[in-house]
């Protein structure tokens, strides 16, 4: 697979805006033709940097180590009825944390499962619902995924994921002690689950859309944040929000990983960073381990 260094940072810039529905297809590939070698194109530019999720195996689903399913739960002020992939070790012997695993904005794709799968081994219940349940599920590729995910609203996405951690402060297998983890959409989601819920034990983003200053205050969580220094979308919120968390006193750990871009956690696309990845994996199953407990 082909790394970030490999490409220009403006057509990194593109494949960002496209995938966060700034510019369209056409867009891209139009734009991105000014930056094809000579034998390449456009197109089998944007090809390199999708996802191949054959890569997406941290952790095989058929570990004997860890238990994999797909679970429903209710979601009253949201979706109705939503879809969760819940890994979990394959021996429960006393109750476990559990930590919601939000994707990105394009559904439970099989990364987000496999983030799911690596809780399960450090000994936590991974759990991550899909978005896209009340449109019949992640269609099985990003692009559609997209499509799929701007057709929902995004309040009631909000609920689907909130009435996921009251499901897990509740589930027989659970200790009641809830963090949430999300990626780029989900990290912002991470975040307003902080804002929102009291009663949240730990949250933690990578690269999401940062809460409104005001809304600081409001949370009572502590908060691990990690951001890629090449991130320029996302961070230049974190300025105003770092600020306004000071102000409030709140419990934060933040970290920018350098020459790391927006998605570098992602193992199945260009810009991920595999040492800035790992580092930030064991620092957020410390914060898990320690906030959970």
């Amino acid at each position: 697979m082909a790394k970030a260094s490999d490409y220009d940072p403006e057509i990194l810039k593109l494949f960002d805006g496209y995938v966060h529905g700034k510019i369209t297809r056409r867009d891209f590939l139009d734009r991105a033709a000014a930056f094809a070698a000579v034998g390449a194109s456009a197109a089998a530019i944007l090809a390199s940097l999708s996802p191949d999720y054959a890569l997406a195996r941290q952790v095989d689903p058929d570990d004997p180590s860890i238990s994999v399913s797909y679970k429903k739960y209710v979601s009253p002020d949201g979706a109705g009825v939503m879809k969760a992939y819940v890994a979990r070790p394959a021996v429960i012997d006393h109750k476990l944390p559990a930590v919601l695993v939000i994707h990105e904005n394009r559904g439970l794709n099989p990364y987000i499962e496999d983030v799911a799968r690596r809780l399960a081994t450090a000994g936590f219940i991974g759990f991550a619902p899909d978005a896209l349940t009340p449109l019949g599920g992640y269609p099985g590729n990003d692009d559609d995924g997209r499509s799929m995910q701007r057709e929902r609203d995004r309040e009631e996405m909000r609920e689907d994921f909130a009435a996921a951690v009251d499901y897990l402060q509740s589930h027989p297998d659970s200790s009641g002690k809830v963090g949430s983890v999300g990626f780029c959409f989900g990290g912002g989601i991470s975040m307003y689950l902080a804002v929102r819920n009291s009663t949240l034990a730990a949250a933690v983003a990578f690269y999401g859309r940062h809460p409104a200053a005001e809304d600081a205050a409001k949370i009572r969580a502590p908060l691990m944040i990690h951001h890629g220094a090449l991130d320029e979308r996302v961070n230049s919120g974190w300025p105003d929000f770092e600020k306004a968390l000071k102000a409030a006193g709140r419990s934060y750990e933040q970290f920018m990983y350098a020459d790391a871009n927006h998605g570098f956690h992602n193992d199945t696309t260009p810009r991920y960073d595999k040492a800035a990845a790992d580092l930030a994996w064991r620092r957020t199953i410390a914060f898990f381990e320690k906030n959970l407990a």
